[in-house]
């Protein structure tokens, strides 16, 4: 079955959405780098070997990048591709656009890519749709072990053993103090003309399991490294080493101040996106800087 047609961008180019799922164990991070095993290069390195179109420009663009260690069971990406001639389209069906079935190129990739990384789903969108500027919110999971004996050895890859009991109902009334919209600049790693400004729109904490406790962590945007440090500075307060006021008292620093948890307890599990008509305007917000009122 062919896909849907998407409008087309400048120069008759198609974007493309992927959703992709990863294991960040043996990744140095999502960014592409030299000489490093990076999720980028090897999600550009499939679609150069297998493009949806006559070309695939690189590089993707991506919804948030994670940083080495991180996984991800929700990432999305999108790139712009030159179609094919829809006339006398060989072997392959394409769309009236000459875009062949992304069903099938996602087995493709999937066949070229290693088993740490997937490729859910691909499907055309409007121009306007923007991986990265587009988002209206991105969700992440945090998965911490206070066993004394450390962490069950099937989810060591993605879950923090923590030495010390912790208390859901203390790491909760913290968590609720920094939410909303605050400048975040003592749970950033900071960098240069970049604004610290976010809303915090969920922060929880829940024991689903005798010794696992999950974050749930939801904001517009997140600057670099902040969901750790926002999981590192509450467990303090949970194992009773800190008061629960302390994380919402950094807060009025301006300086890095917290401690940061490890990154492979860290998931990004869904990035939510406006309806299509919306787009631009949400891209369009998202690039300006923000400050508090």
């Amino acid at each position: 079955m062919n896909e849907p047609a998407a409008p087309a961008g400048d120069g008759g180019l198609v974007r493309v959405r992927l959703d992709v799922s990863y294991d960040g164990t043996d990744f140095c991070g999502w960014a592409k780098q030299p000489g490093q095993r990076t999720v980028q290069g090897l999600v550009e390195d499939a679609l150069a070997k297998q493009p949806p179109g006559r070309s695939v420009p690189r590089p993707v663009v991506v919804a948030g990048r994670t940083d080495s260690g991180v996984h991800a069971s929700g990432q999305v990406v999108h790139f712009d591709v030159a179609p094919h001639d829809p006339v006398g389209g060989g072997r392959i069906s394409v769309n009236a656009q000459g875009i062949p079935d992304l069903g099938r190129m996602v087995h493709r990739w999937n066949r070229i890519l290693p088993p740490d990384v997937r490729v859910l789903g691909a499907r055309m969108v409007p121009s306007a749709f923007d991986a990265r500027f587009s988002a209206l919110r991105r969700h992440y999971r945090y998965q911490v072990s206070d066993a004394p004996w450390g962490v069950d050895p099937l989810r060591r890859r993605d879950t923090l053993a923590w030495n010390r009991p912790l208390d859901v109902a203390a790491l909760n009334a913290a968590a609720q103090e920094l939410l909303g919209l605050n400048d975040f600049a003592a749970y950033c790693k900071p960098r240069e003309g970049a604004t610290t400004v976010r809303e915090l729109q969920r922060f929880e904490w829940g024991r689903v399991a005798e010794h696992l406790i999950v974050a749930h962590v939801s904001a517009d945007a997140f600057c670099h490294s902040m969901v750790r440090s926002l999981v590192g500075t509450l467990l303090m307060v949970g194992d009773g080493r800190k008061a629960r006021p302390w994380p919402a008292a950094l807060l009025e620093s301006t300086n890095r101040t917290t401690a940061v948890a490890p990154a492979h307890g860290l998931t990004l599990t869904a990035i939510d996106y406006p309806s299509d008509e919306d787009l631009e305007a949400r891209a369009a917000q998202t690039r300006a800087m923000r400050t508090l009122p």
